[in-house]
């Protein structure tokens, strides 16, 4: 089971730098090149929307199943092993949500930036016209 969390954990990481060189200034024909590669490889990444909604899932089922460790019955070991599976699927919650929002994120950059490659064609076809 932590397979899926360390592979959503790099996918994660990925994105982050991903998002770190798209955002960069550069120069605009190696910016323009960085978007298109990064376009190419948007499309088959789409998989880890699924994958992190799959996971969220997961962990509210796990979590609504979970043995409640609340009273006096419970052993300190219990308590902190309780405690610590709580603590671990907060975590891989926050890591779920990062990798939708980071992928969004990714996806809106390079759009935006298509779009206005766009827009200085159109102007630059107006001003030679």
């Amino acid at each position: 089971m932590a397979l899926q969390w360390v592979i959503l954990a790099y996918v994660v990481a990925a994105e982050a730098a991903v998002a770190i060189i798209l955002t960069l200034p550069s120069p605009k024909a190696l910016k323009s090149r960085i978007v298109s590669l990064i376009s190419l490889i948007l499309q088959p990444s789409l998989f880890i929307i699924p994958f992190s909604g799959f996971q969220l899932l997961d962990i509210y089922w796990k979590n609504e199943h979970r043995l409640m460790c609340s009273g006096e019955i419970c052993t300190a070991a219990e308590r902190d092993r309780y405690e610590k599976s709580i603590y671990k699927s907060q975590r891989n919650a926050v890591l779920c949500s990062a990798a939708c929002l980071l992928y969004w994120c990714i996806y809106r950059i390079c759009k935006y930036h298509r779009e206005i490659q766009s827009m200085e064609e159109v102007e630059k076809r107006y001003k030679d016209q």
